[in-house]
Order: C-alpha cells, then structure tokens, then sequence
C-alpha cells in the first residue's frame, strides 16, 4: 500500500504571501498545481488588525475573525473578496483597516480546497437528525458543512466519510465563541472543548458535544447556542487526517530553550497551528513561507489581532516533523499537554 494517497498537498492546502494594492486585484497561488481554495483564512503580518475567515459555502462575502466572537460580518460590494477563482481569489478595492487589502500592507492567505457539495435531508436519508449540507472531500479529509440548530440534542451528517479529528464550529448569527474538538486534546475529548477566540484552557462541558465522539458519518451537538441554539445557523471545518498530509497530534513540553520536544508528522509541514491545553496560552500558528528558513521566528496568534512576532527561534520546520526551540507557555512549558494541527508542503515518502 502506498505511503500516501496525497502526492501533491499543494491540490489541497497552500499558503501565499501577497502585498495589499488598495485596488481590486487577483491573488495566484504560487503552487505548480491550480488550486480553487474553498475555505481561505487571511492575516495582516505587520500590523494589527483581524483574522479573516470566509469560504465557498456561506458565500465570498461573508466573514467570521478567529480572534472574536462576534456573529458574521457580509461586507459590501466594494471591500473583502471579489470571488474565488480557480488558481487563487480576488480582492475588492477595500483600503479600511477591516479589509483585507490595504495598499502596501504584507498579508499571508492559508487556503483549503474541499470538493463535492453535498445536502443532506436527515429525515429522509437516516443519516443524523438535523439537516446539513455543505462541501467534501474525502481525499482531502476536509469539509465544511452549515446547519440550523434545532435547541435539542442531535447528530449532524459531516460528510468526511472518517471520523473526524479537529472540528471548529461557530454560530454564525450570534456574539458566540468558537467551539473546537481535537481528538487528542484529552482522554475523552467528547466531554471537552477549546475556543479558538481564546487562551483558555480545555473545558470540560456536556452542553457542546452531547460527551458523545464523531463517528465515520456524523458528530454530536448538545443545546449550547454555540453548537446548538434553536434556529441559530452555524457553519463547521472539519478534517480527519490523511496519511502523508495532515496530522492532528499532541505532545508534552519540557521546558528547555535549547530542545524541545521534536514532534514526528511523516511530512514536511506547511502549515501548524499549536495551543496548550492544559492551562491558558495562544493558538499559535507557523508556516513554510513567512520566514521561508529555519528556525521559523514569525508566528501569529489565530486568537488575537497582533502583527506578527519575531522576537525568539520558535521552531524548526523540518522534512519529518517540527522542532521546538522556545520554552515559552505557548509552546513549551514543562509537563504541559498541546495539541496540534498540521498541513504537509511535501510528504517524506510519497507514492512513486
């Protein structure tokens, strides 16, 4: 069996850096492959301002902040993005500091490619019992599904076709946090959530993910207004890892400046974002072509609106995995537990 089903990560995740022009401009992506990202995540690097979050589901113009909890912002016709295209995106001539392309501001975009639509009639399909319908892959492990709570307990199709291992819900309509799974976070992460708006710590609740696990066709909600509030509408980001392209993980820090934990992916990252769990510290985010080098010193908070940091060697990028080099609490604070998300630039070994 191959090592990998994913030869090229670049169909299904990159990263690009581009310059704000204060005019209507298109953004190509740099890979060798046409990518039409589906869900597109963009921050400021020098300055402060938020993290934008939009995808093809809810429609190019509406916005989620990772770092707030504020309901979703639909921007005008003249700011935010023009549509999604198929090698990259398009901006609107939006000059605010709200937007996302301010003339000379340096940016950086983490783009996903999902995949088939989907709709799913709970009632008539027996799979859940609330509706959904969003896009899938499960080649890419990803999808993104949208829903209306219904204020009771219920299972929600996904689409996935495995289990989940990171899901990020958020009421779209309502000043509600974001509600996170990370099937390391701890041993019974069904009974536990993060908010990726926040530096808290895990907390234990029954009321977001019903203490029941996502299985191969559906995940849980309770009656929280964050995953479940009568008639509310939410939007979700799911994926399950995929062999040689994604890993969820988790790992404990030991405190030393000099060498830290190394952690084993099977690929070169792209793309990892880091938050400890067991007590407060940011969601710390790191990629391949910010620094470009090793060890990588700009990282970004995807829970706070600051530019980015350069103060400190944070970590390696590495051809198998990531590297620490901090002690810091965000990443490296003896016997505390952090999880991780992680997206490949290149498999370590691939098919051929």
């Amino acid at each position: 069996m191959a090592y990998t089903t994913i030869d090229n990560p670049e169909l299904y995740f990159q990263c690009k850096l581009y310059t704000g022009s204060g005019s209507i401009q298109a953004i190509t992506l740099d890979g060798d492959e046409n990518m039409q990202p589906d869900f597109i995540w963009c921050k400021s690097r020098g300055e402060t301002r938020h993290h934008y979050l939009a995808d093809s589901v809810r429609g190019v113009k509406a916005r989620l902040r990772s770092d707030a909890t504020n309901a979703e912002y639909t921007a005008n016709s003249t700011s935010g993005f023009d549509s999604f295209d198929t090698d990259g995106f398009t901006l609107e001539a939006d000059s605010s500091e709200l937007g996302l392309n301010e003339s000379s501001h340096n940016m950086v975009s983490w783009n996903w490619k999902a995949g088939t639509s989907f709709s799913n009639d709970a009632s008539a399909t027996s799979v859940g019992t609330i509706d959904s319908s969003g896009s899938a892959s499960s080649d890419a492990g990803f999808s993104i599904v949208s829903y209306t709570g219904t204020g009771s307990a219920g299972t929600i199709k996904h689409g996935l076709g495995s289990t989940p291992a990171f899901m990020m819900v958020k009421n779209r309509g309502a000043a509600q946090g974001w509600c996170i799974y990370h099937h390391k976070n701890t041993s019974a992460p069904e009974t536990d959530f993060l908010s990726i708006n926040s530096t808290d710590a895990t907390v234990d609740a029954s009321d977001r993910w019903n203490d029941t696990a996502p299985t191969s066709s559906v995940f849980s909600v309770a009656d929280h207004a964050d995953t479940n509030g009568s008639s509310a509408t939410y939007i979700g980001y799911f994926f399950n890892e995929v062999k040689g392209y994604s890993k969820f993980g988790s790992y404990t820090g030991n405190g030393s400046a000099s060498s830290g934990p190394y952690v084993h992916l099977g690929f070169r990252p792209a793309w990892v974002m880091i938050k400890r769990t067991g007590g407060t510290g940011g969601w710390e985010i790191y990629d391949s072509k910010r620094d470009g080098f090793n060890p990588q010193v700009h990282g970004l908070t995807g829970n706070t609106t600051n530019a980015e940091d350069n103060t400190d060697d944070l970590l390696d990028l590495l051809s198998n995995g990531f590297k620490l080099y901090h002690d810091g609490s965000g990443l490296n604070t003896s016997g505390s537990e952090y999880i991780y998300m992680a997206f490949a630039e290149a498999p370590l070994v691939n098919s051929n």
